[in-house]
C-alpha cells in the first residue's frame, strides 16, 4: 500500500493560525502520513527564527471566544464576545488578546509554536519556503530556522498534486 500525502499551504501569520499547519502536520506524520508544508506570505512568519512577536488578531473573527486565563472559575467561564467595533477603538486590544491567548496556552499545557516546528521536522515534514514571497518582502535566508526548502509555487504543486489530502490554513 501506497504511503499517504498531507499537502498544507500556510498562508497566515498570526499565533492563533501557528498551531493548526504544525499540529495537523505532525498529526499526519505520526500516523504515517507523508507531509509537506507550503509557507507563503504571512505564513512565513511561522518558520522565522523569533516567533516571539507574533499575536492574536481578533478583529474580524467573530468565532474567536474570549475567556479569560484568570480568577475564580466562574469568572473563566464567562464568553467575552466583544463586538469588533469595540476591538477596532479600543487601544491595544490585539495586545491584550496575545497576552490573554498566551496565558491560556501555557495554563492548559499546550506545546509552543516552537515545539511544534520541531516535532513536525523530527517527524519528517518537509518544510517548503516560497522563494517569491521571500523576495517580496525583503527577508533574508538567515532570519528562517534551518531545514527549510526555498522553492517556488511549482515544486509544491508536484507534492500536493499527489496528495490524498491538501489543506489551505
Amino acid at each position: 500500500m501506497e504511503q499517504k500525502k498531507l499537502a498544507i499551504i500556510a498562508t497566515k501569520g498570526t499565533l492563533d493560525w501557528a498551531y493548526p499547519p504544525f499540529i495537523l502536520a505532525s498529526t499526519a506524520a505520526a500516523l504515517g502520513y507523508e507531509v509537506e508544508i507550503f509557507f507563503t506570505f504571512y505564513g512565513l512568519n511561522l518558520v522565522k527564527k523569533d516567533v516571539d512577536s507574533l499575536k492574536v488578531s481578533p478583529l474580524g473573527n467573530p468565532g474567536m471566544p474570549m475567556k479569560m486565563p484568570f480568577g475564580p472559575e466562574w469568572f473563566k467561564k464567562i464568553n467575552w464576545n466583544i463586538p469588533n467595533a469595540i476591538q477596532a477603538i479600543v487601544p491595544g486590544f490585539e495586545s491584550l488578546a496575545t497576552v490573554l491567548m498566551k496565558q491560556t496556552i501555557k495554563n492548559e499545557g499546550v506545546a509552543s509554536i516552537e515545539e511544534l516546528r520541531m516535532l513536525s521536522q523530527e517527524a519528517e515534514v518537509k518544510f517548503i519556503v516560497c522563494q517569491m514571497t521571500v523576495d517580496l518582502f525583503g527577508f533574508e535566508h538567515s532570519e528562517f530556522i534551518d531545514g527549510l526548502e526555498y522553492a517556488g509555487a511549482a515544486k509544491f504543486f508536484e507534492f500536493a498534486g499527489e496528495a490524498d489530502i491538501t489543506l489551505f490554513i
